[in-house]
C-alpha cells in the first residue's frame, strides 16, 4: 500500500530524492566555501600554484624548475605577475560565488521542506551553482590549465587528480537534479483539489 505523501515517515523524507541532492547540495556548497576559504587565509601558498601553473616553469616532468622546458609550447606561457595575481583573484571570486549560490540553493531546499513547497526552485539554482564549479575545475583547471598551460607535464604543481574529483562530484550531483523520477512529481488529490508533494 503506497503511503501518503502527509504521513510519509521520516526515514522515508530522509531516503529521498530531495533529501539526497539537498545532502549533495550542502557537501558541494561546503566544500567549495572552505576551497575559496583557504585561498583567502592562506593566500601565498596558493598563488604559487597559479604562478608555477601559467608561467609553466614546472613542465617538464619533475626536471628542476625552468630547466628541460618545451619550446613549442612555452610561447604560451604567461609571466607577468600582474596577470597571475588577476587570474588568482578571479578563481577566488568564483569559488566565492559558487559557495554563496550553493548556499543560497540549500536555504531553499530546507524551505521547500519545512513548506512542503515545490523544489523547481531549489533545483534551479542549486544546477546554476553546481555548473559553477564544474566551470572553474573541469573548463578551467582540467582545460586551461591542464592542456593549454600543459599542466600534465608538472609533478610539483599538478592540480588535475582533484580537479577531475571535484567536477565529478558536482556532476553527479547535476545528473540525480535532473533526473526524471517520481520523487519530483507532484501529487494531485483530485477529491479536495489540494497540492501534495513527497
Amino acid at each position: 500500500m503506497a503511503v501518503d505523501s502527509e504521513h510519509r515517515r521520516w526515514w522515508h523524507v530522509l531516503g529521498s530524492l530531495p533529501a539526497t541532492v539537498a545532502v549533495l547540495v550542502a557537501c558541494n556548497a561546503l566544500y567549495i566555501f572552505l576551497v575559496a576559504l583557504g585561498n583567502i587565509t592562506d593566500y601565498d601558498t596558493n598563488f604559487a600554484f597559479v604562478q608555477h601553473v601559467l608561467s609553466m616553469d614546472t613542465t617538464n616532468f619533475g626536471a628542476a624548475s625552468g630547466t628541460g622546458l618545451d619550446p613549442d609550447v612555452m610561447w604560451r606561457a604567461i609571466t607577468d605577475p600582474t596577470a597571475w595575481t588577476v587570474a588568482y583573484i578571479g578563481v577566488i571570486v568564483w569559488e566565492s560565488a559558487a559557495a554563496l549560490v550553493l548556499i543560497g540553493a540549500l536555504v531553499l531546499w530546507v524551505r521547500a521542506f519545512v513548506t512542503r513547497g515545490a523544489f523547481d526552485t531549489p533545483k534551479a539554482v542549486s544546477t546554476i551553482g553546481l555548473l559553477m564549479i564544474v566551470a572553474l575545475f573541469f573548463a578551467g583547471f582540467i582545460t586551461v590549465g591542464g592542456e593549454w598551460f600543459n599542466m600534465w607535464r608538472s609533478t610539483a604543481w599538478n592540480g588535475l587528480d582533484p580537479a577531475f574529483r571535484n567536477s565529478v562530484l558536482a556532476a553527479i550531483t547535476l545528473v540525480l537534479i535532473h533526473t526524471t523520477a517520481q520523487s519530483w512529481v507532484r501529487k494531485v488529490h483530485v477529491d479536495t483539489g489540494a497540492t501534495k508533494l513527497p
